[in-house]
């Protein structure tokens, strides 16, 4: 799997840490990344499928 380094505010990793760890939804930050990413890539999916775009264009 590829690995990518990204620059993000402070407040945004404390809040997304919020989120990680035992009892949580995200086992680790680069898992709860990984599905915000899945989850935007969805969401942009269906708004361009509803403006007549589909992929490869």
């Amino acid at each position: 799997m590829p690995k990518i380094s990204l620059d993000m505010p402070n407040e945004l990793l404390s809040d997304l840490k919020l989120h990680v760890g035992d009892d949580k939804k995200f086992i680790s930050v680069a898992d709860a990344v990984r599905s915000a990413c899945r989850k935007l890539l969805d969401q942009l999916d269906m708004i361009d499928t509803r403006h007549g775009r589909t992929g490869g264009e």
